[in-house]
């Protein structure tokens, strides 16, 4: 009964809904695009869904990513996904990642499922998803938001392009957006995480055109849709399989030559190192560090840099590792004369580590 709309579909009946029970899908982000997603491959039948995601739920989250409520607040999103999702249809087996995902343990995980949604929000995790899924022959769903603008498009299937032969070579640092500078419209997400979800579909049951071979763009303050076509680019191809996971990726393509990881930040803090910290985040951003901090946000660096002290060490910090890679870049290249390192992971990471811990 619970499939009874689905099997009533020609172009499924049972035989496609034991296809969605048979299959095994990967979200990575559990966010905006993941939450949509999840719901609807969860209510689906989908029989076996994993959830990759080190974050935890923040207050600002709750606009877009409608899986969480303000009791979540602080609790890890894969965990809550997991024990909402299992309300929403306890048939499905949801295997559940506290962890981001990085080159050490993408291939561990994704190598287990049969098709990848990407609901990330960095460029480097995406080229590593990308060159996994190639090296797996894996496929998976793309889709990226902005202000009012998505994409989805489908790579890697039935031997198709894949996310490098769209998009070869990563952005520099400056040409970065970020949502918590730039915003997005809440309900963006819902839209392209609901057609990632159905592109997987489709994949999965083998009917209708999935979106390989074609980005479909969307624009809700336009009300405009464009899909254009490109074709796989057999370098491309070969440059990901020959990818070093080890050494080839970092926060944003560009990468910083002095970090620290969550673990020896830490460390610093307890021993009373001598450094200076340097919070790029928006002022709602949280979790804050219990210890001074100067907070300038990212946008302002260039008008405010000249007060930032030289006698310490640099640390620099921001959500996730991406906005203190471009502040760090920006102050390389007006010469600022001290030692700059960025907190890997971010204070999601950091955070994370510290719930780990307790």
């Amino acid at each position: 009964m619970r499939y009874a709309r689905h099997i009533s579909l020609s172009e499924v009946g049972e035989a496609g809904q034991q296809k969605l029970l048979d299959a095994k899908v990967l979200i990575i982000g559990a966010g905006g695009l993941g939450c949509p997603a999840l719901q609807y491959l969860v209510a689906a039948g989908v029989g076996t869904i994993g959830i990759v995601d080190g974050d935890t739920v923040d207050e600002t989250n709750l606009q877009r990513q409608v899986l969480f409520t303000t009791n979540d607040i602080g609790r890890s999103k894969a965990l809550v996904s997991k024990e909402k999702l299992n309300q929403l249809n306890p048939d499905v087996t949801i295997q559940i990642y506290q962890a981001f995902l990085t080159a050490n343990n993408a291939l561990e995980i994704i190598r287990e499922y049969d098709l990848i949604i990407d609901g990330t929000d960095n460029f480097a995790t995406r080229y590593l998803v990308n060159d996994v899924c190639v090296k797996l022959n894996k496929p998976f769903v793309y889709g990226a938001i902005h202000k009012f603008e998505g994409q989805v498009s489908v790579f890697n299937w039935n031997s198709g392009p894949t996310y490098r032969c769209l998009f070869p070579e990563p952005p520099t640092a400056d040409q970065i957006p970020n949502c918590a500078e730039a915003g997005v419209l809440g309900v963006l997400p819902g839209v392209i995480g609901t057609l990632q979800a159905t592109e997987a579909m489709k994949v999965i049951l083998g009917i209708g055109e999935p979106l390989s071979g074609k980005l479909k763009m969307v624009n809700l303050l336009t009300n405009s849709e464009q899909v254009i076509s490109f074709s796989r680019n057999e370098q491309q191809v070969e440059k990901a399989t020959q990818m070093d996971l080890a050494n080839s990726y970092t926060a944003a393509s560009c990468s910083s030559e002095n970090e620290v990881d969550v673990e020896q930040f830490q460390a610093w803090l307890e021993t009373g190192k001598d450094i200076n910290i340097l919070d790029v985040r928006e002022v709602y951003e949280t979790p804050k560090l219990e210890v001074d901090v100067i907070s300038i946000q990212l946008g302002e660096i260039p008008s405010r840099f000249k007060e930032l002290p030289t006698d310490k060490p640099l640390i620099v910090v921001c959500q996730k590792g991406i906005r203190s890679l471009r502040a760090i870049e920006f102050l390389r290249e007006n010469n600022f004369q001290n030692q700059l390192i960025n907190l890997k992971g971010g204070m999601a990471a950091f955070h994370q580590q510290a719930i780990q811990h307790e």
